[in-house]
């Protein structure tokens, strides 16, 4: 029979409806993880943040993140991201994703309940043709008429788990007539050979690149009739197998480690497959299947199929995840030369949440040496030294690479469409304070060219100059300390101290070139000495400035309010706290 007559059971046009049903169930598969990752936010996160050198627990992680974003393909790319930034050991990743592969047995069973075939009303109702629709009413509702983005998202994973089963009914419908093929009979009675059958599996599963999908496509396909327990059975071992190809394209590029991840999952799969495949054989032969085997399978046996094989692998190579990653080290050796970690791995941008972790980290890293070089830079003014102002140049030159690489990995993540409100509210606070920190690097080397002059003229300051320039010093690290800790410890409360000592600080610049004035027309101070003074004062009072900007910007964000200029006026103002706060710094800082 011509399976592309149209007159026949099986025409062209139920292909056409094949593919249409298969792009709606992808579609809706990939729009429903998205959402459901987006709505998660940070319980992500934490999810992932528990991670310990335990087994048991690292298998539990793997399995509820897979079942949060319906992919063990995308949380083993997720796991290569992290190995390659230096989030999570080998020895943590390998219990991640023997999770990761039960995990995706969840989809098998949400689509297993289209196959639900009764005439009582109850049971009826939880079968998805019945109740879809409605989700899908919903969701447009949730996602068209209300204006927070958790309930856009809420919608987002309604519509999309309905475009999902609208797909699944599609490719279920437009296979129905494949019963009365025999050609089709024919072709799943060759894949009752295991071999034949993996291969198939694997193929079709590393074309499409998600086993949830094959199995879909299974499933669908069982509508049928047609697929026996005998074909089926080696096509879900090959699944699994062909899911690796994800991991292994990620990998490329990336450093050892991550290479071995992607090798330990494709291993996993392989190794589980060959010992069911042994066990297949042996009970094969040991009774008589043929009756069982020859039987025909539906959505909820695939289910349990993909189930019972996934589990019988977990329990066999779990307790051997030590013997995995000794594969994975010898299959991938370590490199001759040191190999450099990626903080910012691409692969995190699939992941938001992560990814914008990773990024406060590594700002906070970038924060830290810019507060290492400012400090010694003002120390170089007392005490400088050749190898102290190559230090303070050093710190600087690692902030401008931390500035650019974290600059375009914001970028990056901000034009992603799975941001919810927070993470793109932490996204804009990054892409804001990593100038000021890397501008602050910046005043301590002209800090340090201005030492070098005093020393290389033997500028000699006067004993009064020098003790107003050390009140400045110790103003100017004392604001810098309270920007940092609001910073690395999103602290309000430090962040409100730094705008009332920023105002010190300039009334400190204005007097201290009054005083500056006096001593030339006294003849205490040389010209030449005075413009070394002015560029010392100067490049600590904009230190000061950035430290402001920094301050206001974690105080916009905890107030959900982006016009800093507006909330500095409005604070100085209004606040009481902030005029006694003024007022002690000012006693603190008063100039003899």
């Amino acid at each position: 029979m011509d399976f592309f007559d149209a007159n026949a059971s099986f025409s062209i046009f139920n292909v056409l409806s094949l593919i249409g049903g298969l792009c709606l169930f992808l579609f809706g598969m990939n729009l429903m993880g998205e959402a459901l990752e987006r709505r998660a936010g940070n319980r992500l996160n934490d999810i992932l943040a528990k991670l310990t050198t335990n087994k048991f627990f690292g298998f539990l992680t793997g399995l509820g993140v897979t079942a949060i974003i319906q992919s063990s393909s995308a949380t083993t790319v997720m796991v290569v991201g992290f190995v390659n930034s230096g989030i999570m050991s080998l020895k943590q990743a390998i219990s991640v994703i023997i999770g990761a592969n039960v995990g995706t047995t969840v989809t098998a069973w949400i689509l297993s309940l289209s196959g639900i075939d009764s005439n009582n009303a109850v049971v009826q109702l939880l079968k998805p043709s019945s109740f879809t629709p409605i989700l899908a009413l919903i969701g447009v509702i949730l996602y068209m008429f209300l204006k927070k983005n958790k309930n856009k998202d809420t919608g987002l994973i309604l519509l999309g788990f309905a475009t999902l089963m609208f797909g699944m009914e599609a490719m279920s419908t437009a296979v129905e007539g494949l019963k009365n093929v025999e050609a089709f009979q024919n072709m799943f009675v060759l894949f009752s050979n295991p071999f034949l059958g993996v291969l198939v599996g694997a193929l079709l599963t590393a074309i499409i690149q998600s086993s949830s999908a094959s199995v879909g496509i299974l499933q669908a396909l069982s509508s049928t009739g047609r697929v026996t327990f005998g074909s089926a059975i080696p096509i879900i071992m090959g699944q699994n197998i062909g899911t690796c190809v994800t991991a292994l394209i990620s990998s490329v590029g990336a450093n050892k480690n991550a290479k071995r991840t992607a090798v330990v999952h494709l291993s996993f799969n392989i190794l589980g497959t060959a010992i069911c495949l042994v066990l297949y054989y042996i009970l094969k032969s040991a009774f008589d299947l043929k009756a069982f085997l020859g039987g025909p399978v539906g959505h909820l046996e695939i289910a349990i199929v993909h189930t019972i094989f996934n589990v019988i692998c977990t329990a066999i190579l779990l307790p051997c995840s030590n013997l995995l990653e000794k594969l994975a080290n010898k299959l991938v050796p370590n490199a001759k030369t040191e190999e450099k970690t990626s903080e910012l791995d691409k692969r995190l941008l699939a992941t938001p949440g992560i990814a914008i972790e990773q990024c406060h980290a590594v700002t906070l890293k970038m924060a830290n040496d810019a507060v290492i070089s400012i400090t010694k830079g003002l120390e170089s003014i007392a005490s400088y030294t050749p190898a102290l102002a190559e230090e303070v140049r050093e710190y600087e030159t690692i902030t401008d690479e931390y500035e650019d690489t974290l600059g375009t990995y914001l970028v990056q993540l901000s034009s992603s469409r799975r941001l919810n409100d927070e993470i793109s509210r932490e996204a804009g606070k990054l892409l804001r304070v990593i100038g000021d920190f890397e501008r602050i690097s910046d005043h301590a080397v002209n800090i340090v060219e201005s030492a070098e002059e005093i020393r290389e003229k033997q500028t000699v300051l006067s004993p009064s100059a020098i003790g107003e320039l050390n009140l400045m010093i110790e103003a100017v690290k004392e604001i810098v300390e309270l920007s940092y800790k609001a910073f690395s410890e999103n602290d309000v409360a430090a962040a409100q101290k730094v705008e009332p000592l920023e105002q010190v600080i300039d009334y400190l610049k204005d007097t201290l070139r009054k005083n500056h004035i006096a001593r030339l027309q006294t003849g205490s101070c040389s010209i030449e000495a005075g413009f070394i003074w002015s560029d010392l004062i100067t490049n600590m009072e904009r230190t000061s400035d950035h430290c402001s900007n920094i301050a206001a910007c974690i105080i916009d964000v905890a107030h959900h309010n982006l016009n800093i200029h507006e909330s500095l006026k409005l604070t100085r103002e209004n606040s009481e706290e902030y005029k006694q706060t003024y007022q002690a710094y000012m006693e603190k800082y008063k100039v003899a």
